[in-house]
């Protein structure tokens, strides 16, 4: 007879919990972004916000929407998901899993076909109607990437830091 806790998260809530975490890390001031990658034996392989690339200061290069187009973040900023998977120092993505806040968009979903990552698990898809998701879903469908969104489980985790 075991005694072990029931009350323990699941995998998909440690893993999605790990990219909103992430997210956190972005300097956006309108978006926060966050992505998970890990192996089909659940173990973490690669993480990303989205953000500048390493060595652009975040303080020197502009974060509005706006305006004149090398004046705004979209030149700049690398997603989430590319972030994750240029991170990675491992080897080979092949049949990995993505975890990630928000749908990717269909640049980011280059990169996830041609790193082999086979499953995206999403949180938000509020760009569903956007040329760039329905374009994304096209090629992950094409590819054979499964993607599902998260079933919130509405458990509300604090960490004290």
């Amino acid at each position: 007879m075991s005694d072990k806790r029931k009350d323990y998260i699941s995998w998909d809530e440690y893993f999605m919990g790990v990219a909103k975490l992430s997210a956190l890390r972005s300097k956006d001031p309108n978006t926060q972004v966050g992505a998970c990658i890990v192996s089909s034996d659940n173990k973490i392989l690669s993480m990303g916000y989205n953000g500048l690339p390493r060595g652009c200061s975040d303080d020197e290069f502009p974060w509005c929407r706006e305006g004149d187009p090398l004046d705004n973040k979209y030149f700049y900023t690398t997603h989430s998901e590319l972030n994750a998977i240029l991170n990675y120092r491992g080897g080979t993505l092949d049949g990995a899993k993505m975890y990630v806040t928000l749908f990717p968009c269909n640049e980011c979903a280059k990169a996830i076909i041609q790193a082999g990552i086979k499953t995206v698990v999403y949180d938000s898809d509020k760009y569903k109607d956007t040329a760039s998701v329905i374009a994304s879903k096209r090629m992950l469908n094409a590819a054979g990437v499964r993607y599902y969104r998260y079933e919130h489980t509405n458990r509300e985790i604090t960490i004290e830091l």
